[in-house]
């Protein structure tokens, strides 16, 4: 069971905006995937604020998130691109805080964060 505080207008725009009339696991993810791409104004400087064993990255590393990762990268959880190293690396969105992003960024990546920590899975 989740700690975060249900926040009302939140969950109406992600039912709204991103899972609206979406019937299975697919949508869903496909739902997140359109709405944070349209959301998110790339490219954004993000901190890492949890280590994940998928993703090379320590908390307190910053990056430079450059777009989404592929879609077939996103059915089970939303994943950005960083340029790390002169390469694209895709690392998971729920990993990552962005700094000084604009209201977009910024509302979007809360969306998501929320949504993960809300327990909620598509």
């Amino acid at each position: 069971m989740s700690t975060v505080a249900i926040d009302e207008a939140r969950e109406n725009r992600i039912l709204m905006e991103v899972v609206v009339d979406a019937y299975d696991e697919e949508e869903r993810a496909m739902g997140w995937y359109y709405y944070l791409q349209d959301k998110l104004r790339f490219p954004f400087q993000a901190r890492c604020i949890a280590e994940r064993r998928v993703s090379p990255l320590s908390v307190g590393d910053k990056v430079k998130v450059v777009g989404m990762a592929p879609t077939e990268e996103c059915l089970h959880e939303v994943f950005v691109e960083i340029q790390r190293a002169r390469k694209k690396l895709a690392v998971p969105l729920a990993q990552l805080e962005a700094i000084g992003a604009d209201h977009h960024t910024q509302e979007g990546m809360d969306d998501w964060h929320y949504w993960v920590n809300m327990g909620y899975q598509y």
